[in-house]
């Protein structure tokens, strides 16, 4: 893992990562050595058109394929789903149902916060949902049933009629039982043991068996998002989620094993997860790293681990929290963790980041698991422009304008005069037939 001395050098190599492309070179270059992929883009287009072209026989194949799994039937049924859920242990149930709890009264919270809507004499907003949404859950090396909830539950509040799950099934063709457990209490209507680029292109472009839907949303792995990038336009997206990243803002009273924590964290997830400490403390910096060389060989996923502290973060030593503050912001990390004496000052001067954890026992997992706040959120880069997701997420707005005889008589003759200064006589023409009729 690489570290680094100074604002100016820190700032180097987080511009590499957030430099305007979607993919950065360090991903590009790990890609290569790692899976031999070259052109990244080119190999998901393939993927999308076989897809587009071959439906279900697709899935099959591409499933079997990158995921080693055979799938005759590639929609689980209900029986299988509720079997799975019976099967699964009482403690992990319990736990699914609190995260489910916390994460529905949030965004139930938001719902109400948001949608009390306004209709100000003539001009009015109603709020409709999404017919259909397609919600990604990330599987092969590890699955994930809090993404499950993380997705489907604020899909279930902004009233949305169907929610399909798609989740690549292990390599004995099932979905694992947590899986389908969350998506029973997170009210999925159909569940589909597909992953991948494939899942995505078929849930933008419909099969014999899948559905095509208005939205994507989900986090996924850079096959994903580079499949949902492309799709984008002939379907609707959440954002380009994925791979997992996190800065750690920390001074002199951070504790490093908890620093180590968090990073390990992260970079299990994906070998292309990106970590990223910023400290003003020499002292932590070099305790952080002897923690991590210390404790990853005992972590379950130490080769995950390894790979994504090696190839993929970085230790960044500055002189003060106003250029850690400077860095982050200019990084707009995913993931913000927050480790200083007095985080509250810290959190007043950031503007970019998908979620911020504060206080002494902050830790991004219980963002991850059962916090509340849905843990798909905006990554490279685009915490910028974006925000997680949310039930605005399934929402559509429309505006309504009631146009009676006052509207006519007070605002006819100034948009007749904009009509006519833009040279568009045909609307100058609508809104004077109008006035004269008054």
């Amino acid at each position: 893992m690489e570290t680094v001395i100074g604002f100016r050098a820190a700032a180097k190599i987080l511009r590499r990562r957030v430099h305007g492309g979607f993919v950065s070179e360090a991903t590009r270059r790990t890609l290569s050595l790692r899976y031999q992929i070259h052109d990244l883009e080119g190999m998901i287009q393939g993927i999308i058109n076989d897809v587009w072209e071959n439906g279900d026989d697709a899935l099959r194949r591409l499933t079997k394929e990158y995921d080693k799994a055979e799938i005759s039937a590639i929609e689980v049924p209900p029986a299988e789903i509720n079997a799975a859920a019976a099967s699964v242990d009482k403690s992990l149930l319990d736990a699914l149902e609190l995260a489910a709890g916390r994460v529905k009264d949030f965004h139930q919270r938001q719902r109400e916060a948001l949608f009390s809507g306004f209709n100000q004499m003539s001009m009015e907003q109603i709020y409709r949902p999404l017919e259909r949404v397609g919600c990604y859950a990330p599987g092969g090396t590890a699955f994930y049933p809090s993404s499950v909830l993380m997705t489907a539950i604020p899909a279930r509040v902004a009233g949305v009629a169907e929610v399909c799950l798609v989740t690549p099934p292990g390599k004995d063709g099932r979905v694992p039982a947590p899986t389908l457990a969350a998506a029973k209490l997170a009210g999925v209507d159909r569940v589909f043991r597909i992953g991948g680029a494939q899942a995505v292109a078929a849930l933008a472009v419909g099969t014999k068996t899948v559905p095509k839907v208005d939205k994507i949303c989900g986090p996924g792995s850079i096959f994903v998002t580079v499949a949902k990038r492309l799709l984008y336009g002939m379907v609707a997206l959440d954002g380009l989620q994925g791979p997992s990243e996190v800065l750690i803002i920390a001074d002199d009273s951070a504790k490093p094993e908890y620093i180590a924590a968090d990073m390990m964290a992260q970079a299990e997830h994906d070998p292309l997860a990106t970590t990223v400490l910023v400290t003003t403390s020499e002292r932590v910096a070099k305790a952080v790293t002897d923690e991590l060389n210390r404790v990853v060989e005992s972590m379950s996923r130490q080769f995950v681990i390894h790979q994504s502290l090696s190839n993929m973060s970085c230790v960044a030593v500055v002189d003060c929290l106003e250029e850690a503050v400077e860095l982050s912001n200019m990084y707009a990390p995913e993931h913000l963790l927050l480790l200083t004496a007095d985080s509250e000052a810290v959190l007043s001067k950031i503007e970019s980041a998908g979620c911020v954890f504060t206080g002494p026992r902050a830790t991004v997992a219980f963002g991850d698991y059962i916090a509340g706040p849905s843990h798909v959120l905006p990554t490279s880069g685009t915490a910028r422009f974006s925000s997680p997701l949310n039930v605005l997420d399934f929402i559509k707005i429309i505006d309504v304008v009631r146009v009676d005889d006052g509207m006519v008589k007070n605002l006819g003759p100034a948009a007749a005069t904009i009509a006519a200064a833009e040279g568009l006589t045909a609307h100058e023409r609508a809104l004077r037939l109008r006035m004269d009729r008054i």
